[in-house]
This record gives C-alpha cells, sequence and structure tokens, in this order.
C-alpha cells in the first residue's frame, strides 16, 4: 500500500516543491501506526535553508491537503534537505558539490579524494593530486562528499576556475561551428 500510495502522491509533491523553486531530490511515504509518513527531501543549486525548508513543507503540506482524497488518512510530513553524506548520482549533485572534496570510488580501479571542478551531463572535472582528470559519472561505483574544517587552497580553487573557463570557451567555440 504505502508504494502505490506513494506513486500516486509523487506527482502532486514534486509539481508543489517544483513551484517552490527546489528540486525534490526523494520522496517516501511509510506506515507509521495509523498515519502515514510522507518524507520529502528537497534540494537547489545553492543549498536549501531552514527558511526555505519550512516554506516547501508549507507548500507541500497545502498541496497535500488539498489532495486529502489520495491520502485518506491522517498524516506526518517530513521535509528536508539531503545531508552532507548523501551518495553524488546524479549530474546536478556533482554541480552542487563544485570546489567541495569527493572520494570517489571507481566501479574499477583504487579510490581517491578529489576536488570538484566542471560538472557536465556526464562527466566532472576533478583535481586529483595536482592534475585534473575527466570522471565519468558511469565509471562512479560511489561518490561522496568529505567534509573540510578548513578553506581549500586558493591555488586548487584557480586551477579549476581557469579549467572550467577554458571549457565553457571550448563549448562556445565548438556550438558556433
Amino acid at each position: 500500500m504505502p508504494g502505490e500510495l506513494a506513486s500516486r502522491l509523487q506527482p502532486i509533491v514534486a509539481e508543489a516543491v517544483t513551484a517552490a523553486g527546489f528540486d525534490l531530490d526523494s520522496f517516501e511515504v511509510q506506515q507509521a501506526g495509523r498515519r502515514q509518513l510522507v518524507k520529502v527531501v528537497v534540494d537547489a543549486d545553492d543549498g536549501v535553508g531552514l527558511d526555505e525548508v519550512a516554506e516547501v513543507s508549507r507548500k507541500v503540506s497545502a498541496a497535500l491537503d488539498e489532495n486529502e482524497h489520495v491520502l485518506a488518512s491522517a498524516y506526518t510530513l517530513e521535509v528536508t534537505s539531503p545531508g552532507l553524506d548523501r551518495p553524488l548520482t546524479q549530474p546536478r549533485h556533482w554541480r552542487r558539490a563544485r570546489f567541495r572534496l569527493v572520494k570517489v570510488t571507481p566501479a574499477e580501479g583504487a579510490p581517491f579524494i578529489g576536488r570538484v571542478g566542471h560538472a557536465g551531463e556526464h562527466a566532472a572535472r576533478v583535481l586529483d593530486g595536482g592534475e585534473i582528470r575527466d570522471v565519468r559519472y558511469a565509471d562512479v561505483a560511489k561518490a561522496v562528499v568529505e567534509i573540510e574544517f578548513k578553506q581549500p587552497p586558493a591555488e586548487d580553487l584557480k586551477l579549476l576556475e581557469d579549467d572550467a573557463s577554458g571549457m565553457k570557451a571550448a563549448e562556445t567555440e565548438k556550438g558556433s561551428k
């Protein structure tokens, strides 16, 4: 039942989240006693603050109340943003991790830690040991953000900025041909 209910509620929740200007990162419905627990995880390119989570919560709650016939029971709504331990599984996750350290476990080869630069649709540029390399998402078994307690080295950020500028120039030149 919760899986069937989730599939009926997902478009309603997704529309409310999108209308609020955020991405629906994940969604699930669980039975919690006599109530349904509706868990909504939202994200945005600039992150999500507490005030924004509250705003999204109000909009999703209003949408669920308008469609109470779909739920047909009491519910508890939980709206949150993804934690730092969320795996980078989509290109937008990699874009949002720009300039952050990530631990990458390739499908083949040894794990490594690098700093994310430009992230495209199929790969991200990652600074690893002073060298920039392409990391294809399809070749990654797992990638997660590493927590840092100090500012990243300025020279690392400059290398990644220069690389991104060069990539954008090449894309513009390629598109004008």
